[in-house]
């Protein structure tokens, strides 16, 4: 299962670079997104992949359980979910607004603009 995960998480990297070299601008996004999935997916497979009990701490511990699994990559993965959907979203409202200006989505375009 690790090698399909490291297999899945090279194609999703290598997709992710190549859209991220395209001159449409929507096309970049996708690519930006493929990279923050491709990136989550490094976290969670370089923390291992293991079903363990969940990291409870009752009023009486200090310390989850030993054997518990551990709540950092989870929690670094959740912020990487809501910071790439804030970037996604702040990406797409600056691709609407551009393609309103410019009615195209070449960012070649972006650039005659600023002559």
């Amino acid at each position: 299962m690790q090698i399909s995960l490291v297999l899945l998480i090279a194609v999703l990297f290598g997709c992710g670079f190549y859209l991220l070299m395209r001159r449409s601008f929507l096309k970049v996004i996708l690519g930006l997104m493929l990279l923050s999935h491709a990136a989550n997916l490094l976290v969670f497979t370089a923390a291992g992949i293991v079903r363990d009990a969940p990291p409870l701490v009752h009023d009486s511990m200090s310390a989850p359980p030993a054997g518990s699994a551990d709540p950092v990559p989870q929690a670094l993965v959740l912020t990487a979910i809501v910071i790439s959907f804030g970037i996604t979203a702040f990406a797409l409202v600056l691709f609407r607004r551009a393609y309103d200006v410019l009615g195209s989505d070449d960012i070649d375009e972006l650039r005659r603009t600023e002559t």
